[in-house]
Order: structure tokens, then C-alpha cells, then sequence
């Protein structure tokens, strides 16, 4: 990863499941889509958006009367953040007490573990 991405809350994550949806979008439309997922006041809704805009996590477009907003980074890349974040902060940063932990607590289906088994064949060996 070359460039930081902020933490973001967990109620920023879905404003930002909104966005990734389809940007950009003005406030009224983010604040339309999550009133139909969440009872959040559009004073809040408005508050997240500049959270975001002010951690740098989306853009604002301020050339047209109404501002329109946007992701600065994509789902996959903020995804990604936050799974190195998670497991660093819980497991110290070891990826294989993670995966241990899950495999032996969770059920896992046949076709899961093929492609488990799958995914890891295909990982290219480090030097």
C-alpha cells in the first residue's frame, strides 16, 4: 500500500456503501438512500459527509450549485486498510493466528476449504 487510508467508523462505512454504489452523489441522495437503512437525522448524515471529506476518504465536487460527492479510494483498497488494521490491532499483526482462529471456530463448508486450499496452491512462494 503506497498511500495511508484513514480509519474510518463504522457509520462512514455506510456512507461509503453508498457512494461506491453509484457516485457521485449529492447529499440529498446519500441522505435518501441510508433514511431507507437507518433512522439517521440528515443533520448526521451531513456531519459523516464532512468527517470523510475532512479525513480525505472522499471528494467533493464544488463547481456546480449543489456539491456532489465521491470516493477518493475504492472498496477494494479501503477493505484492505481495515483487514491490516484488524490484524494488527487483535493478533498482533500475525495473518496465521487469524486464519487458525477462524478455520478451527467457524464451519466451513467442503467448497469453502477447496477454495481455501485453492487460493493458497495459487499464492506465489516468498524468497
Amino acid at each position: 500500500m503506497t498511500k495511508e487510508i484513514p480509519n474510518i467508523s463504522e457509520s462512514e462505512w455506510e456512507v461509503m456503501n453508498v457512494l461506491w454504489k453509484k457516485a457521485p452523489q449529492t447529499a440529498n441522495d446519500v441522505i435518501s438512500s441510508l433514511q431507507e437503512q437507518t433512522d439517521w437525522k440528515p443533520k448526521t448524515v451531513r456531519t459523516l459527509l464532512d468527517r470523510l471529506v475532512h479525513k480525505k476518504v472522499i471528494g467533493v465536487n464544488k463547481d456546480q450549485r449543489i456539491y456532489t460527492f465521491f470516493p477518493l479510494y475504492s472498496q477494494d483498497e479501503c477493505q484492505r486498510a481495515e483487514a491490516h488494521s484488524f490484524i494488527k490491532r487483535i493478533y498482533g499483526g500475525a495473518l496465521k493466528s487469524m486464519l487458525i482462529q477462524f478455520v478451527q471456530e467457524d464451519s466451513l463448508s467442503e467448497t469453502d476449504i477447496r477454495e481455501l486450499r485453492s487460493i493458497l496452491n495459487e499464492k506465489p512462494k516468498k524468497k
